[in-house]
């Protein structure tokens, strides 16, 4: 890049929109309201509040909450699926396995296509990809004529076993160009060569379903950046913790469903190898959600089993592409507070986003939120919200609460520790989701704390759990699009080949694999990376034979390849994982079930740069008020500004240390530090 070259990445969230830009080592940083009727326009807005000069960006990396906010509150595009004579109702059955079978009132998901707009076309392949009946290609006319007909421009094809032969759907695709050329198309294999029909359907479906959305959108946001003259390169950031280009997003929108929140993750890992913690607890709590994933040895877990709204008692819509996985409930600062049938405080999962957005905002919001509360107890300064670009409303929040307040005969102050209380346990259960229900023991796990209202809780969940230590890092409320611009670009590459693993099976395996990288390859060129450029990871899914559940194992090939010594040692690695994983090992026969690639291409990072700060603590202090934190009674209160803190100084709660777009709350019974980097390091004394 060249010496006055920026790069810049924009997140949209539930309520702001992030901005951070790394122009010659220095850190910019913006928010702007979003904008939902038109998110584009909150990315125009927060880079037009920059000092950006636009025509300097050589790299604009792009978040973005509008495939899974179209999906979420099915605000989708309609669409047609073309699938295999037989197979039309693939969508009703799911599968068996539901999450609540005793449940008297379980009502299967409603499916994004309905049974109208599923048309049946006779073809056939095995599952080891022999076509058994040739492709009708008058089924395929006569269905595209009467999705033509009914005005449907998007159409998802998904033959059963594509996955093992993808002729049949490449060859419907033709046809339904010369029909019908100006309709959407999406095929199923081209998104996931695994085996599951129902998953890899429902895959089809909400990606043809959001592709148009997806299309203007990135228009929209092209056609700005076009007339300001960012001609440089442009990513979107994928669920797989990596980048692609907006022409990918274009054709697969649905790789983006967990765009924005990945950042996130991207970002708690590098800070958590900085620091010397490669075992991560990310922890993302903004206006509308909070997030939260696991990080071990370093590694972001990612997974192809990703189901969109699951729960205890909703089985939600399974996602078959490579997803961080990522635990995710509708509690931020702008979640509703309200009165269940029971008679019990309930907060979320609807927000008042950013439109009005909490009462305080004094944007026309009367209903309680989290903010409302939290300001109410004092840990919110009304005058320095977003850096003082926003004054917060404090009689509007006590209006708010009222009610509640009034419904349990308590005073506003008690119904707002209520609503703090309830909102902390549920963000507790995602969290032990992650930790104690996958048999990780969070003691030995930092708690990686981001997004707005973050560090208004981490504090209070880090205790609750037990970990080592919570750690609040440098522009906290900005967080996710500053870790997207340490994401590399990244491809993977999935392909179900269930055979037995043994040392013949050498030859086999290490072809698909070739064809797999040869294809990395080309998808890399057309965005002008070489070859040489170009990283490949393989690992495979493998089970002993007569089992469903599967553990992922890393393929590490000879000088010379695939080998049958290297197959030896990966069935050695797979004994001792699933000992680790299940408590048992057998000398049973194993099979492999799923081949994973992963390339990757290394992408301009920033760096994250020891800071020396000198000064004394007292320097830093702005104020001392009363804080009220609840079962530990109101204190009074050291207020600090962030940005002078001494590095590498430590000082005792109860504190509260404020920065333009984030409020750290550190209890009386715990200690801070500023390491140096300058991360707030907040552990029980």
């Amino acid at each position: 890049m060249s010496a006055n070259s920026t790069r810049v990445a924009v997140d949209i969230g539930g309520t702001f929109t992030d901005l951070v830009a790394v122009r010659d080592g220095t850190l910019s940083l913006e928010k702007a309201s979003t904008t939902p009727d038109n998110c584009a326009d909150g990315v125009v807005d927060v880079l037009s509040k920059s000092d950006l000069t636009l025509s300097d960006v050589e790299q604009f990396v792009h978040g973005t909450t509008i495939v899974i906010n179209a999906i979420t509150e099915r605000e989708v595009e309609d669409c047609a699926l073309v699938t295999t004579d037989g197979f039309r109702d693939v969508l009703d059955l799911t599968r068996a396995n539901g999450p609540d079978m005793l449940g008297f009132r379980y009502e299967k998901p409603e499916p994004f296509v309905p049974r109208r707009d599923r048309f049946e076309v006779r073809e056939r392949i095995d599952q080891a990809g022999t076509v058994v009946t040739a492709l009708e290609e008058a089924d395929v006319r006569e269905a595209v004529a009467e999705i033509r007909e009914r005005g449907i421009e998007t159409i998802a094809v998904a033959y059963l076993n594509a996955y093992a032969n993808p002729e049949h759907e490449r060859r419907t695709r033709e046809v339904i160009a010369e029909a019908y050329p100006d309709a959407y198309v999406t095929l199923s294999h081209e998104l996931t060569e695994e085996y599951r029909e129902y998953e890899r359907t429902n895959t089809a479906v909400l990606n043809a379903s959001v592709r148009p959305i997806a299309d203007e959108y990135l228009t929209t946001l092209e056609t700005y950046l076009d007339e300001n003259g960012v001609d440089g390169n442009r990513y979107v950031m994928q669920s797989n913790a990596g980048t692609s280009s907006f022409g990918r997003a274009r054709e697969r929108p649905i790789e983006m469903v967990e765009s924005g929140p990945v950042g996130g993750v991207v970002g708690a890992a590098r800070i958590g190898d900085r620091v010397g913690e490669p075992d991560v607890i990310s922890f993302d709590m903004g206006g509308t959600t909070a997030k939260t994933s696991l990080i071990e040895d370093g590694g972001v877990d990612i997974g192809t089993e990703y189901w969109l709204e699951s729960s205890v008692r909703e089985e939600g819509a399974p996602v078959q592409v490579p997803v961080v996985d990522v635990v995710e409930i509708g509690a931020g600062g702008g979640s509703i507070a309200w009165i269940d049938r029971g008679g019990s405080i309930d907060v979320g999962p609807k927000s008042a986003g950013a439109d009005p957005g909490p009462a305080c905002y004094g944007r026309g919001g009367t209903e309680p939120t989290v903010t409302d509360a939290t300001l109410v107890t004092g840990r919110l300064n009304p005058e320095y919200f977003l850096g003082g670009e926003m004054t917060l409303d404090t009689d509007r929040a006590h209006a708010a609460l009222e009610p509640i307040a009034d419904a349990f005969g308590t005073s506003v102050r008690e119904a707002a520790h209520g609503i703090l209380q309830v909102v902390n346990s549920k963000m507790a259960h995602a969290l032990k989701q992650v930790t104690l229900r996958r048999g990780n023991d969070p003691r030995r796990f930092v708690l990686v704390a981001s997004g707005g209202a973050g560090g208004l809780h981490a504090a209070t969940l880090g205790r609750e759990l037990g970990v080592k230590e919570v750690i609040v890092p440098r522009a906290p409320g900005q967080f996710s699009a500053w870790g997207m611009l340490l994401a590399d670009r990244r491809r993977d590459y999935v392909r179900t080949l269930v055979r037995s693993f043994e040392p013949d099976a050498a030859e086999p395996i290490a072809d698909a694999f070739a064809a797999m990288v040869e294809r990395a390859r080309e998808e890399f060129a057309a965005e002008g990376v070489t070859a040489a450029d170009i990283e490949i990871e393989r690992s495979v899914d493998l089970r002993y034979s007569g089992q469903e559940h599967t553990v992922q194992i890393p393929l590490r090939t000879d000088e010379s390849g695939l080998t049958a010594a290297a197959i030896e040692r990966t069935v050695e690695l797979f004994h001792r994982r699933h000992e680790r994983t299940y408590n048992f090992r057998l000398e049973d026969p194993i099979e492999v079930v799923t081949l994973r690639l992963t390339a990757t291409a290394d992408a301009p990072n920033p760096t994250i740069d020891a800071l020396e700060r000198d000064g004394q603590l007292a320097d830093a202090r702005r104020e001392r008020r009363i804080v009220d934190f609840g079962a530990e009674r109101s204190h009074e209160t050291s207020v600090y500004a962030r940005s002078r803190l001494p590095t590498n100084r430590s000082f005792e709660g109860p504190a509260i240390v404020e920065e333009p777009a984030c409020t750290t709350l550190v209890h009386p019974d715990q200690t801070c530090r500023v390491d140096e980097y300058g991360n707030l390091r907040i552990s029980q004394q």
